[in-house]
Formats: C-alpha cells, sequence, structure tokens
C-alpha cells in the first residue's frame, strides 16, 4: 500500500552499498524503519542529507502491515530549519534528543499528541535565540508526559528531595541511591513548570546543568530497559562546557 505522512528523522544505518535504513517518527504510523535506496550514491547526495538528526520531512512509501521495514518512494524536506543545522549548540542538542526519542519510543502506531508537541517545539527551538543552552533539559523533562513516566508534583512545594524510584518528591533522603538532592531538585521544579519562551530567564550554572543531566539519564533508565548508554551525552557536555 502506498501511504504519505509527515515525519520526523531520528536515526540511520547504512544499508547495502548504497541504501540507508532510516528510523523516522511519522504523524499517522508513530516510528517506522524505512528503506531508502540509493542514499549515498554520488548523485543522490541530497537524500542523505536529509536524514540529519530531528529533520522533519513528507515521504512516500511503500507501507506493507507485515513488514518491519518498509520502502521510501520518495521524501523530501517538510520545513527546512533556519539555524539548527548551522549552530552547534542546536545540532548537538538534536542528535541528543533524537537518541532519547529512539531509545525510548518503540511503538509502531500514531501519537498524534507527541508528533504535533515535537513540531511546534522544534520549530520554536530553531529561532530562538535565548535560553538555548537550557532547552535539552526542557526536553527530557517535557517528554517524560508523553512517556507516561512525569514526576508526581501533589508534593512537590512541600517536600525537596526527588525520590527516583517513586517518581516523586518525599520529605527526607531516599535510603537509596536514586534520588535528587534539594539543590538539583529546586532545578528540577524550575523547568517543570517553564515555558519554552522564558528558558532564557532560568539561571543555573554549568555544574547544576550537568548534574541534572545525569539525574534525568538515571530516572528515564530506571523506566526504559532500551535506554543503555547515550552515546551523545559526552558530546553535548562538551559544547556546554
Amino acid at each position: 500500500m502506498l501511504v504519505s505522512t509527515k515525519g520526523i528523522v531520528l536515526h540511520h544505518i547504512n544499508y547495502s552499498e548504497s541504501s540507508v535504513i532510516a528510523t523516522i517518527f511519522t504523524e499517522k504510523f508513530g516510528r517506522q524503519s524505512y528503506i531508502l535506496n540509493a542514499a549515498r550514491s554520488k548523485k543522490s547526495k541530497s537524500k542523505a542529507g536529509i536524514l540529519q538528526a530531528l529533520f522533519m520531512v513528507d515521504i512516500v512509501a511503500y507501507q506493507k502491515h507485515s513488514s518491519n521495514i518498509h520502502r521510501i518512494k520518495e521524501i523530501k524536506i517538510n520545513a527546512p530549519y533556519q539555524s539548527i543545522p548551522f549552530d552547534i549548540r542546536k545540532s548537538t542538542q538534536a542528535i541528543f534528543i533524537a537518541e532519547i526519542i529512539y531509545k525510548t519510543i518503540q511503538e509502531e502506531e500514531s501519537n498524534i499528541d507527541l508528533y504535533h508537541f515535537l513540531e511546534h517545539v522544534l520549530h520554536y527551538f530553531d529561532l530562538m535565540e535565548e535560553g538555548v543552552s537550557n532547552f535539552y533539559l526542557f526536553m527530557l523533562i517535557r517528554l517524560t508526559e508523553y512517556l507516561g513516566i512525569y514526576p508526581n508534583t501533589s508534593q512537590l512545594k512541600i517536600y525537596d528531595w526527588f525520590d527516583m524510584e517513586k517518581g516523586s518528591f518525599v520529605s527526607h533522603e531516599p535510603p537509596h541511591y536514586q534520588f535528587i538532592n534539594p539543590e538539583i531538585s529546586a532545578v528540577l521544579k524550575q523547568l517543570m513548570f517553564q515555558k519554552i519562551h522564558e528558558l532564557g530567564s532560568l539561571n543555573i550554572t554549568r555544574i547544576q546543568r550537568e548534574t541534572l543531566l545525569l539525574k534525568l539519564l538515571e530516572y528515564y533508565k530506571l523506566h526504559f530497559d532500551s535506554m543503555g548508554k547515550i552515546k551523545s551525552t559526552q558530546v553535548l557536555k562538551e559544547v556546554f562546557e
């Protein structure tokens, strides 16, 4: 069956001498894998360039319900970015966020709310001038809403420790090591209620940012066995040192 859909590129690997297999989070079908023929040939450099992290694309593909990998007939950029591919602070975050989504979203079914959230927030990120360095933390927290692991906020105003095992704020240091201390929990609380256009007003230090990043990744790993090591984390840290 020939289908058309919008999608957001998450990952791709080489396949055969000139083709690639791309993982794309699509509007109509959720996460899907597609073979793109001749993507690495000398005549098709533009195809390979389309498959960069979080690029938004339009695709026409041959889709079979009985197959895990489908075949792309046509692909083109849906909305060209103005700054993400050219600003190392943004392109590095795009790679990181794409890896997080790739390792946490496995469902091959439509998730319209998440797709439209990503579409909206990526357009805004592309145009952002202030608060760029806080964007990936904002995304890690906002994504928990769509992944079903958003922290319980019922005790947020009362307690200062975040217990990652319980997914809620507690009054004392937990008896295990999977928690966030009051200093970093305060940053977490700020980001949980921060709007994307307010990220420029968030005043946090590099150490606080790095610590919260590591803790949020621990939180994700508690809930997703598929997470493993996030390869792009080190590059992300180096860019924002």
